[in-house]
């Protein structure tokens, strides 16, 4: 409950109807990042939608006044700068920007090429970096703004064979916008990280999901067992994503957006799990970790 008397709820319904603001997501010409914009859009906002084909953003959403479609490979730091300033000749400005675009590369460590590992690198831990890197001017410069990373609860926790690429990605993607929110905070800018777990995207289809080649034996079996599950899911996941999107364009709108959001039960189980593990981390070799200090 606010001073007037309103509760949050409330205060969002108020600032999403009344502040029309500039959103630039990536990776929206298809999965969470199609939702994402529906949602924005809805809300009455403007939205610069990218894909590495802007083509691919019309199919799906159509045409609309409020939306610019532009080609964007967040792989590419000088594309993600002309992105900007497509952004800034259309609308003047840019609000919230979501680093959405992701990819997945899976299998384990051993059977997975160096190649391909950098691969994953390179598009969910330095796309953000380089959209992040071409939209803070303008952000500084308005002294306000949002930067929303779309995360994973693997950076948060990693049950499971198949992620240690993905994983180191969304780790580093984690640490990228916790230290970035204490520089940019006296400029008036928010950092948000969202962590969903399962949620019924295309996560998990062939056109995301690229697997390791399997070339050891003593990996065989369990990588059968997990391709194969994993191609059961896919489709099946508990998880809306035109609610996540909802509730994204929600918590964009407070004064205070959360530094973390964890998107779905699953990843609040996930956060709680990690929280008790680390707690007991701590306290297990307590006395050894405060002793290690010089004794002048």
């Amino acid at each position: 409950m606010s001073w007037d008397g309103s509760t949050e709820l409330e205060q969002v319904e108020t600032a999403t109807q009344t502040e029309k603001k500039v959103w630039f997501i990536t990776g929206a010409g298809r999965g969470l990042g199609v939702h994402i914009a529906k949602a924005a859009l809805a809300a009455g906002h403007a939205v610069v939608a990218t894909a590495r084909k802007a083509d691919s953003v019309t199919r799906t959403l159509g045409k609309h006044g409020d939306l610019l479609p532009v080609d964007l490979d967040v792989t590419d730091p000088a594309a993600a700068a002309a992105a900007v300033s497509s952004t800034l000749a259309r609308f003047g400005r840019l609000d919230v920007l979501v680093n959405n675009a992701g990819s997945f590369h899976a299998g384990f460590f051993e059977e997975m090429t160096a190649e391909h590992f950098r691969s994953q690198i390179e598009t969910t831990l330095f796309g953000p970096v380089n959209v992040t890197r071409a939209a803070l001017p303008q952000l500084r410069a308005q002294r306000s703004g949002l930067v929303m990373t779309i995360s994973s609860t693997a950076g948060i926790a990693v049950a499971g064979d198949f992620l240690t690429a993905y994983a180191a990605s969304k780790f580093g993607v984690e640490g990228f916008m916790e230290g970035l929110a204490h520089e940019v905070a006296p400029f008036g800018i928010r950092t948000m990280l969202v962590e969903p777990g399962f949620f019924r995207t295309e996560l998990l289809s062939p056109q995301s999901t690229q697997y390791a080649e399997p070339s050891i034996e003593d990996y065989a079996e369990r990588t059968t067992a997990t391709v194969q599950a994993w191609q059961r899911m896919d489709g099946k996941q508990v998880g809306d994503p035109a609610k996540l999107a909802d509730a994204l364009v929600q918590l964009a709108a407070l004064e205070e957006p959360p530094v973390r959001f964890a998107a779905g039960a699953d990843a609040v189980d996930t956060f709680q799990q990690k929280a008790r593990a680390l707690l007991a981390q701590a306290a297990a070799h307590r006395e050894l970790s405060i002793s290690l200090a010089h004794d002048d």
